[in-house]
């Protein structure tokens, strides 16, 4: 594959050309790495050399694009161009997390379009009464704690919350972890099993078979118990179908349809891709939008006016309910899904991309190998001026531009991506937007934010292990009072439109 059939430009500078940090001999810049800040370093090295810019760990070269036309050309030309890493595919796989978003090939083709038919629109609507029923719960998790003015640690909450939701849809599993007494939930083993992935990725090299037992001791009894649960849920689902031969042709979940199509004859989908896809739900469908969620709290506490404008529309929708109880209502919550996208916007929790060269080809000019890395940088082009004006400052109503600011709104999302672009885009958008906008609005329609900040305030810290999430976030919150001109309606279930 030649860079001619791969690129309409013309390579005129080798990746090995591009400035970047100083490596050392041997090890590359694998010693200046900062495992847990990995994200914020590029972003410095990237204001230091420019884009693109290159580093290396041992053999390994890295390009790292910050440019939203290069990343989209990068993101569109996957999988046949660009494809996960190696390394990701063969620790997931290690790990057992070969699923979906780790898997690459024909491993990722078999996948597809099982996990994409449970997760698309038409079963996000199937499933909205469960998603009002989860978020309710988590209403009265907060009525309480709000009642006894107690300290709300936000992410473990927002976890159990998407725990609960994603357990729901992907295995027609009511796990219940947020009116669960004590703390051996699902997420608690991820907390552990998710920084350890990444930190396989970015090791500098393969360890020796002896040392990588002993770190797997460490971590067994977590991997047990992910292990135990996704096993059930899979016995669960196989029984359903024994019980119910139609679920095969009309299955009610994503796991059903990963198990029925496991036992069909012929269709090469293992055990394995059961399993590893299971734990890749419970992997990426809890902390991406349980942190984006954790963020947006947190800049609606520092921004009242942009609280003020959300509020304002999820009253008026509302018309008085603690909650959303319908698609219509969700769908009229523009104010607040412009919020998610600002958020999204200086807080990626995904904030880069790695991807490897199928073969060769060309990006902004430079030569890429067949095996070499090109990691996109998500956040740099969202912080544009000429797309972003002020774009230091949060301001969602940026995002509800009329008229000729409308077409410009246009363009500027093509330069977030929060979700990717092409073919990889992720499956889960339509169901991790309804529970960001469902969770916000609950929060909105019956909370004052009190306060929303670590320990000690300010800022709270970026931390990347496999998505970027704010450090030890706690919430304080104060019940509304009565809201003049409201209807006191709280109805406890869907509207007809759901």
């Amino acid at each position: 594959m030649d860079s001619t059939t791969t690129s309409d430009t013309v390579a005129t500078r080798a990746m090995d050309a591009l400035p970047g940090p100083r490596p050392w001999p041997l090890v590359g810049n694998a010693l200046q790495i900062q495992r847990e800040r990995f994200h914020l370093q590029l972003e410095e090295w990237a204001r230091q050399y420019g884009s693109p810019f290159t580093f290396s760990i041992r053999e390994r070269r890295f390009m790292v694009v910050t440019q939203a036309d290069s990343i989209g050309q990068v993101l569109r030309r996957r999988p046949d161009l660009f494809r996960r890493t190696e390394r990701i595919e063969k620790v997931s796989a290690q790990m057992g997390f070969l699923g979906l978003f780790t898997a690459s090939g024909d491993t990722w083709r078999r996948q597809r379009p099982m996990v994409l038919a449970g997760l698309d629109p038409a079963h996000i609507r199937q499933f909205f009464p469960a998603l009002v029923k989860v978020t309710d719960r988590l209403r009265r998790r907060w009525e309480k704690a709000a009642r006894e003015g107690a300290v709300i640690d936000l992410q473990a909450d927002l976890m159990r919350y998407t725990v609960d939701v994603t357990t729901g849809l992907a295995f027609g599993e009511d796990l219940n972890t947020l009116e669960s007494a004590g703390d051996a939930t699902i997420q608690q083993h991820l907390n552990v099993v998710m920084p350890a992935l990444f930190k396989r990725l970015l090791s500098p090299m393969d360890p020796p078979a002896w040392l990588r037992r002993m770190r797997d001791r460490e971590m067994e009894p977590h991997l047990r118990a992910l292990r135990t649960a996704v096993h059930d849920f899979i016995a669960k689902a196989r029984a359903a179908l024994q019980a119910r031969p139609e679920l095969r042709e009309q299955p009610q979940n994503l796991i059903q349809a990963l198990v029925a199509a496991r036992d069909r004859p012929g269709s090469g989908v293992t055990d394995e891709d059961v399993a590893g896809n299971v734990l890749t739900m419970l992997l990426a469908g809890e902390d991406t939008t349980a942190n984006t969620l954790a963020w947006m709290l947190w800049h609606l506490h520092r921004h009242p006016e942009a609280a003020a404008a959300a509020r304002e529309e999820v009253d008026r929708v509302l018309g008085g309910a603690n909650g959303v109880h319908s698609l219509e209502q969700l769908a009229k919550l523009d104010v607040v899904e412009a919020c998610a996208s600002e958020t999204m916007r200086l807080k990626p929790v995904a904030p880069f991309i790695m991807n490897q060269a199928l073969g060769d080809t060309v990006v902004e000019g430079v030569s890429v190998r067949k095996g070499q890395m090109v990691i996109c940088l998500m956040r740099p082009p969202g912080l544009q001026e000429q797309e972003f004006p002020q774009p230091e400052r949060f301001d969602p109503l940026r995002w509800r531009a009329e008229g000729a600011a409308a077409h410009a709104m246009a363009s500027a999302k093509r330069h977030t991506m929060p979700f990717g672009a092409g073919p990889r885009m992720c499956p889960g958008r339509y169901l991790a937007l309804a529970e960001i906008k469902l969770a916000a609005a609950m929060v909105l329609a019956n909370f004052e934010l009190e306060e929303v900040a670590p320990e000690g305030g300010g800022e709270p810290r970026e931390r990347i292990a496999i998505v970027m999430a704010p450090v030890g976030l706690k919430m304080r919150l104060r019940p509304r009072g009565p809201r003049a001109g409201l209807n006191p309606a709280t109805p406890t279930s869907p509207a007809a439109g759901a």
